[in-house]
């Protein structure tokens, strides 16, 4: 495991030096004609792009990352995050010391490209994502839109996804990239119509069977297109078999559903949703919500809904239910992976990258268990 973890240390290390190019190469002044021109068109530049760029991409760094380690790759630099891209990479075309003359330069040039580009994407997301859902703060820091007002943030994520289209390269992995992009903002769009009178009536009404599969898809494409964005762009520009592409494709949305069950979930447990607890009850998108309300009840929002939820006799067993459902969702889609990881060290990388937020699932059932006795 200390082997494997070094080769992850030094994936995730390369990533970051690869990031701060890219990002030195979008932050780059402008050639203009005049100086006189220049250092007041710069300076515009600086402050309406540039410094809301480096912010987006280089803060909020949302999972858990590997700690600094002395002597290891990385060494004492930021904590370093692994990248599903580079386990990919290492899955199908070998560690290090197994790659021979057969792998090609170029292959892991398509990797460095596509793990950049994934990770950017995922901050343009986010940048976008706070300002649609009135969110300030984002993993304990301003939101970008906090910090540089709405229209530069909107902007910024806009330009983000653009510049990293571009910076991918191959067609492959471009078009991998901009299913993703469409999947996200479609999911969006069914999210935000959970605060519209019309959809709030029509999940009230419908039955609990309708209320979850409106959910799942909605999870698939919004969280689901999370942790299948990086492995599908990896996937795509290393030209993996359709089967195993299909097999981790649907093993990513199961590991998505679990996540947002988990996001879910954390909006009723202190010691998990921290300072969020008790809040965004003008939806109903969340998994709990849905599981509650019934055709009998009225069409509730905000405190209505609170204390509608916060007092209802099923509450605590309910949310034992979907922490169990959440830990089941993982463990099956661990187990599915496993099935085309190609050696045990390439199934031991993907336990180290994906249990950085995956271990929180087990560890909230186990509360949920603890507060109710069972």
């Amino acid at each position: 495991m200390d082997a494997v973890a070094a080769v992850v240390r030094s994936d995730a290390a390369l990533l970051e030096d690869d990031l701060a190019e890219f990002l030195g190469s979008l932050t780059a002044p402008a050639a203009v004609s005049s100086q006189s021109v220049r250092s007041v068109y710069e300076a515009a530049l600086r402050r309406s792009l540039y410094d809301p760029v480096a912010d987006a991409v280089g803060s909020k760094v949302g999972q858990e990352a590997l700690p600094p380690a002395a002597g290891a790759p990385g060494g004492n630099q930021a904590p370093l995050r692994p990248s599903m891209v580079y386990w990919a990479y290492r899955n199908y075309r070998g560690f290090p010391d197994e790659i021979g003359d057969g792998v090609s330069e170029a292959d892991l040039a398509v990797v460095r490209r596509a793990a950049v580009a994934v990770r950017v994407m995922l901050k343009a997301f986010v940048a976008i994502d706070d300002i649609q859902d009135g969110s300030d703060v984002r993993y304990g820091e301003p939101a970008l839109h906090v910090t540089h007002g709405v229209p530069l943030a909107l902007n910024t994520g806009s330009w983000l996804i653009a510049a990293v289209l571009r910076h991918a390269d191959d067609p492959a992995v471009v078009g991998s990239l901009l299913r993703a992009v469409e999947s996200g903002f479609t999911g969006q769009a069914v999210d935000l119509s959970t605060r519209t009178a019309e959809t709030r009536a029509e999940l009230i009404a419908a039955s609990l069977e309708e209320r979850v599969a409106y959910w799942e898809s909605l999870a698939a494409l919004k969280t689901g297109t999370l942790f299948r964005m990086p492995l599908d762009s990896a996937l795509a520009g290393l030209r993996v078999v359709e089967d195993e592409q299909y097999t981790l494709d649907a093993a990513m949305r199961q590991l998505g559903l679990a996540s947002q069950l988990f996001n879910d979930l954390t909006d009723f447990v202190p010691e998990f949703g921290g300072g969020r607890i008790h809040e965004d009850y003008d939806g109903l998108s969340n998994r709990v919500f849905l599981e509650l309300l019934d055709p009998d009840s009225s069409v509730l929002a905000g405190e209505g809904l609170k204390a509608f939820v916060l007092g209802h006799p099923k509450l605590e067993s309910t949310l034992l239910a979907l922490a169990a459902e959440a830990v089941r969702l993982k463990r099956e889609a661990k187990e599915s992976v496993y099935r085309v990881c190609r050696s045990d060290r390439s199934a031991a990388y993907f336990d180290l990258t994906i249990e950085r937020k995956g271990h929180l699932i087990d560890r909230l059932h186990e509360t949920l268990q603890q507060r109710s006795g069972t």
